[in-house]
């Protein structure tokens, strides 16, 4: 497994070794561990499957309680994938990050606890499977605005995007719950 650094340290893209040959390939998406090994020492209990079209942007999303960490990854097709740091004790307290997923490359990210979540489908559709550490909790669940001016993340979409309506009611940056 290669690490790949982003500008958030604490945010990581994940480059697995895959195998391939003339029948197809294969890689290792989790392993204990492998990932205990590079600092990831998760234990997951939910795994989430999502297919999109082009332009649906799903985020920014987080659990205020029972906060989750994410190993992402795409299955078919593209999205730009985004992660905005919500932990006040942070020094990047605000920031993000974001880049590529896709089934071509097959790199992961790993999202850890205390940060909102979303991406874009950049390609006609895609499907995007997570795992993550704790149970999905409707009643701690929050959105952070998508196009917070503030955030200003360049959302690489082709037209406008296709939102679910709790993403079109986040609440902005300096109004969003964050975490000690």
């Amino acid at each position: 497994m290669k690490l790949i650094p982003t500008a958030i340290p604490d945010v990581l893209l994940l480059e697995p070794k895959v195998f391939g040959d003339d029948r197809g390939f294969f890689y290792e998406s989790w392993n204990k561990r492998t990932f205990a090994e590079i600092g990831i020492d998760a234990d997951f209990v939910q795994d989430n499957h999502s297919k999109s079209q082009r332009n649906v942007l799903r985020g920014l999303h987080y659990q205020i309680e029972h906060a989750q960490g994410k190993l992402v990854r795409v299955t078919a097709g593209a999205v730009y994938d985004v992660a905005v740091d919500l932990r006040r004790t942070s020094p990047t307290f605000g920031q993000w990050v974001g880049f590529k997923l896709s089934a071509e490359d097959k790199c992961m990210a790993w999202i850890p606890p205390g940060f909102a979540h979303g991406f874009c489908v950049t390609s006609e559709s895609a499907e995007f499977l997570y795992k993550t550490t704790d149970y999905w909790s409707p009643a701690h669940e929050r959105t952070l605005l998508w196009n917070d001016a503030q955030l200003a993340i360049p959302w690489p979409l082709s037209g406008e995007p296709i939102l679910a309506t709790k993403d079109v009611a986040g609440r902005p940056f300096a109004e969003a719950e964050t975490f000690v």
